[in-house]
């Protein structure tokens, strides 16, 4: 075969890969000229004005470093933050700890998919009604004459009622775990339910019992399920506000607590410094999360 025929042949086999990646870049580019304008740009323009000079009556476009050297100087603002890592911890647990044996019973041991369906539709039943109403129907029942504290005492358990439950940190835990753990029992049903029957058959033929099929089957199996279950209930439970406000009195400040109030009082920059330092934590939290499993290659 000849040099030009060579050349002919590749030219010919070189030219429709070059029209489909051509192709390619049209498609995505709508979706990274999306992204660019409402999801890089806002950041940047975010991080811009958290350098503006604040006074009580107007902002300037000064650039200065006070809101930072304020917030990071501020105990009160140092506390919040780690009142947000810490309650995000606890609700983090919480969830994984209800909603992992809910989605192994639906997805083990509920064999019929008619079942397994109305089990996870049950779970979406809250989210029907509004958000605020499913966080104030807990005050009603956390209160000291609320239903939780009047089942109790009827049954002799208490013979007074537990005023922690309401307008407290314990309140705040309560409310968001019930709100935000169908996230997590979503992505590990579905998980749960690729898992092949036949490979646990097996294990038990070898005589392996239920802990042992759990710890080396179903738990690394289900393991990119938890991942995204954990970045759901993270970056939900991080940029909280509304749940903290209503259940605690006022007496658990959030970051997500504190934008709302500088926003309120029209001090942008020092919004806008909360705003980064909650952005950065969110980055933070699900780039280890996503170290934890490979999802492009397990999904």
């Amino acid at each position: 075969m000849s040099v030009s025929a060579t050349t002919s042949e590749t030219e010919v086999m070189t030219e429709p890969v070059r029209k489909s990646s051509n192709k390619s870049v049209w498609l995505i580019t709508p979706g990274v000229i999306w992204m660019l304008l409402f999801l890089v740009a806002p950041m940047l323009m975010m991080v811009y004005v958290s350098f503006w000079t604040q006074t009580t009556f107007k902002i300037t476009p000064d650039l200065t470093t006070k809101s930072w050297v304020t917030f990071f100087t501020s105990e009160t603002y140092l506390n919040s933050l780690w009142t947000t890592i810490r309650i995000w911890l606890i609700v983090l647990a919480a969830t994984l700890i209800v909603g992992y044996p809910a989605a192994l019973f639906v997805g083990l041991f509920v064999k019929n998919k008619t079942l397994q369906t109305a089990l996870l539709v049950l779970c979406v039943i809250p989210f029907w009604t509004s958000f605020l109403i499913r966080v104030l129907a807990w005050r009603p029942m956390l209160g000291k004459e609320g239903a939780i504290n009047l089942i109790l005492m009827k049954l002799h358990i208490i013979q007074q009622p537990i005023e922690v439950l309401l307008f407290s940190e314990l309140s705040v835990v309560i409310g968001m775990t019930q709100i935000y753990c169908v996230f997590m029992v979503g992505p590990i049903a579905f998980m749960m339910g690729r898992v092949d029957q036949s490979i646990i058959e097996a294990a038990q033929d070898l005589g392996a019992g239920f802990w042992r099929i759990f710890r080396t089957i179903n738990l690394p199996l289900t393991m990119p399920g938890v991942v995204v279950g954990a970045i759901f209930v993270s970056v939900m439970v991080l940029g909280e506000f509304a749940t903290a406000a209503a259940l605690s009195g006022r007496k658990v400040n959030l970051l997500g607590n504190i934008i709302v109030t500088q926003v309120g009082s029209l001090k942008w920059a020092f919004a806008a410094v909360v705003g980064v330092v909650l952005t950065v934590l969110m980055g933070i939290v699900v780039a280890g999360l996503l170290r934890v499993v490979d999802l492009k290659k397990e999904l």
